[in-house]
């Protein structure tokens, strides 16, 4: 047996009853198949049908037909305006806010015109999408009123809105305004000035008077404005000033009444020197009483801290004060006290050196005393008429009332008591007795016989002090 004879290998030979069987399992499987193909399809055809049957019952339905038809109508509606810019909803939501006080500017020849009638502001409606809207209102917008190349009269223009953004819509309330221009012309006014924050100056300085660069200034307005102006005032600010200083003065125009008047001035500020001085004075302190100690009690002896104090103001001022005073009630004191009282400043003075004094107040019994040949005298004798007492009286007894010691250091000359005869008319007439109390006196005075008859002859006598004298 050759080598080729042993590489061959018998063929298997097939089974015909293997064949059959798997015939028979492809053929049950493909009818299985077929099978549930007819029954989906089946399935199918009756959705269809009964889909179509319900479109039917609603589509041809007289109750449903109107419903139908709105939607078919949206559904076309729709279809149609799609990607219009005007489409319902395609469209951005819009939004709108109202702003008010918004200035106006006008533009115009400054330097020719004068305006009048402007109003200072407006209202604006901004309208668009809500965040443009939004960013628009937070701008710093204005309205300007343009009159550019229009000549002096009345005129109307409309207010136009600016630094706003153009995605919005501006709506201006009101939208235009009427305005008179009117020429102007130039005059000349002589320049006052006025110290400001005086209250920020230390009250113990004295301000003199300014000297300016130059005592004239020109103003550039309308007629009308011109006339109106009664002075040019420099506002001198005198703010924690303690020396002579110089500053670059503000003008301003006012009118008679003190209101500031909007004019062109020429230039607008002047160079002023103010000198600072601090004028006082130290003069005495002295005590007015008033009222009465109860319980016959009086009053001994007043010690205070301070005898003197030193007084700030112009010379003008310091020239006229020689005291100063402080007051006490008396009918408050039941025993010797301590009393804290402020002094009281005259009029014009601006500060002093101390504000209040401590008083040591001793009390001791009251007692009476009568004065005896108080001598009489007039005042006031404006008429310096001749005149006559009754009886050629010309003497008085006087009650004095304090504690011992001090009714006992009373002389008859230390006491005035007089009549006053500014009312005076020829005749016999009767006139009040007066006794001047001396400011600080610790004794109280009275006059025993309160009138005293006079016969004025009318005669004049130029020789007579009308002021003060005796008979």
């Amino acid at each position: 047996m050759t080598n080729m004879d042993n590489k061959k290998k018998p063929r298997k030979e097939s089974n015909p009853d293997s064949k059959l069987e798997l015939a028979n399992k492809i053929a049950k499987q493909s009818k299985k198949v077929a099978n549930t193909y007819a029954h989906f399809e089946d399935s199918l055809f009756r959705i269809i049908r009964s889909f179509s049957s319900w479109i039917d019952n609603v589509l041809f339905n007289q109750r449903f037909s109107l419903i139908v038809s709105l939607g078919l109508a949206i559904l076309l509606y729709m279809t149609v305006n799609f990607n219009s810019q005007n489409s319902l909803f395609g469209s951005p939501l819009l939004s709108a806010k109202t702003l008010t006080d918004i200035p106006i500017v006008a533009r115009y020849n400054t330097d020719t015109f004068e305006i009048t009638g402007l109003p200072t502001s407006a209202d604006i409606t901004i309208t668009g999408e809500g965040s443009n809207v939004n960013a628009a209102a937070n701008q710093k917008g204005t309205l300007v009123a343009n009159l550019e190349g229009l000549t002096e009269g009345q005129h109307t223009v409309k207010l136009t809105p600016e630094g706003y953004s153009d995605n919005v819509t501006i709506k201006v309330d009101p939208s235009d305004v009427t305005v008179t221009l009117k020429k102007k012309s130039t005059g000349q006014f002589d320049i006052g000035y006025d110290f400001i924050n005086q209250d920020k100056m230390n009250s113990i300085y004295s301000l003199g008077t300014p000297e300016f660069e130059y005592s004239k200034v020109n103003v550039r307005a309308s007629k009308d404005t011109l006339d109106s102006i009664a002075f040019i005032k420099a506002l001198i600010d005198v703010t924690n000033v303690e020396s002579d200083f110089e500053q670059e003065a503000t003008l301003v125009a006012y009118d008679k009444k003190g209101i500031p008047v909007n004019a062109d001035i020429v230039p607008n500020t002047v160079k002023v020197k103010v000198p600072v001085t601090s004028p006082n004075k130290t003069v005495p302190i002295r005590v007015e009483t008033s009222g009465e100690v109860p319980n016959g009690m009086a009053i001994e002896t007043i010690t205070m801290d301070h005898e003197s104090v030193t007084i700030y103001a112009s010379e003008s001022v310091l020239s006229k004060i020689n005291e100063v005073g402080v007051t006490l009630d008396a009918s408050t004191l039941t025993k010797d006290s301590t009393v804290l009282r402020p002094i009281t400043l005259p009029t014009g003075v601006k500060s002093s050196s101390i504000s209040q004094i401590s008083m040591d107040v001793k009390l001791g019994p009251g007692v009476s005393r009568i004065l005896e040949n108080v001598p009489v005298f007039y005042k006031n004798n404006v008429g310096k008429y001749k005149f006559s007492i009754l009886n050629n009286q010309s003497t008085v007894n006087v009650e004095l009332f304090g504690t011992q010691a001090n009714v006992d250091a009373i002389n008859p000359e230390d006491v005035v008591v007089y009549f006053d005869m500014t009312n005076a008319v020829p005749g016999n007439q009767e006139f009040k007795l007066s006794v001047e109390q001396p400011v600080g006196s610790l004794v109280r005075y009275s006059v025993t016989q309160p009138t005293i008859q006079v016969t004025v002859s009318g005669e004049v006598d130029n020789t007579v002090d009308e002021s003060v004298g005796t008979n």
